[in-house]
């Protein structure tokens, strides 16, 4: 089977996260997030050894919580970004990510990818295999949504109160967290493409510093 190359190029190209652009008065239909995630669990993960879960937060209720212990991990952030130095690019994410932060009891669902087990005082190979069984099914999830229309975005401020949260949730205490998407359908007319340097220009060939761009 050949692919649209044109299609999935796109796809690829589109798929970023999405804050200020997100219907926050939309629901998420339960079963479509359960069909991306049935996508992402076919991403590749270490031995196929399938230790990923996953949990949609919806309940109104619940999300106040968490959006609460968010907006608390948020706000040293938000505060260190002031004293970086501005530009167009910095301060348009920075307005985006509290526009979010504000509004993210109000997102249609929460999901969280989880992964068994524990990583503190692994070595650094195992861990970049742990996280590497778990990720890429993250990335598939995000790109499953893009797909039918709904804008999700990548967060982890809620992780430093992953305690606080995981006993709202029921989330035993040897279940690693690895990040929170709020998700909800894009109101933008169209996913433009995201700017990013030219491969040549952050590729080395052979040896650090060998730029593909100097080859």
């Amino acid at each position: 089977m050949e692919f649209d190359l044109a299609q999935t190029d796109h796809l690829l190209l589109t798929t970023k996260q999405i804050r200020k652009r997100m219907d926050m008065s939309r629901a998420v239909p339960r079963e479509t997030l359960l069909e991306c995630i049935d996508i992402a669990s076919r991403a590749p993960m270490g031995s196929n050894v399938e230790r990923n879960k996953w949990l949609i937060v919806d309940d109104a209720d619940l999300k106040m919580a968490i959006a609460e212990l968010y907006r608390k991990n948020a706000e040293p952030y938000f505060a260190q970004s002031e004293d970086l130095p501005a530009d167009d690019v910095s301060e348009r994410v920075v307005s985006s990510a509290r526009y979010l932060s504000d509004h993210m009891h109000e997102v249609p669902a929460m999901v969280i990818p989880l992964r068994l087990d524990r990583v503190e005082g692994w070595p650094s190979g195992d861990v970049s295999g742990w996280y590497g069984s778990v990720l890429p099914g993250v990335w598939s999830f995000q790109m499953a949504l893009r797909s039918r229309g709904i804008g999700s975005c990548w967060t982890t401020l809620h992780l430093g109160s992953e305690a606080e949260v995981g006993q709202l949730l029921g989330i035993p205490d040897t279940v690693t967290q690895v990040a929170m998407l709020p998700v909800g359908y894009y109101t933008g007319d169209s996913f433009s493409v995201t700017k990013r340097r030219p491969a040549a220009d952050i590729t080395f060939i052979n040896k650090w510093g060998d730029k593909a761009s100097n080859a």
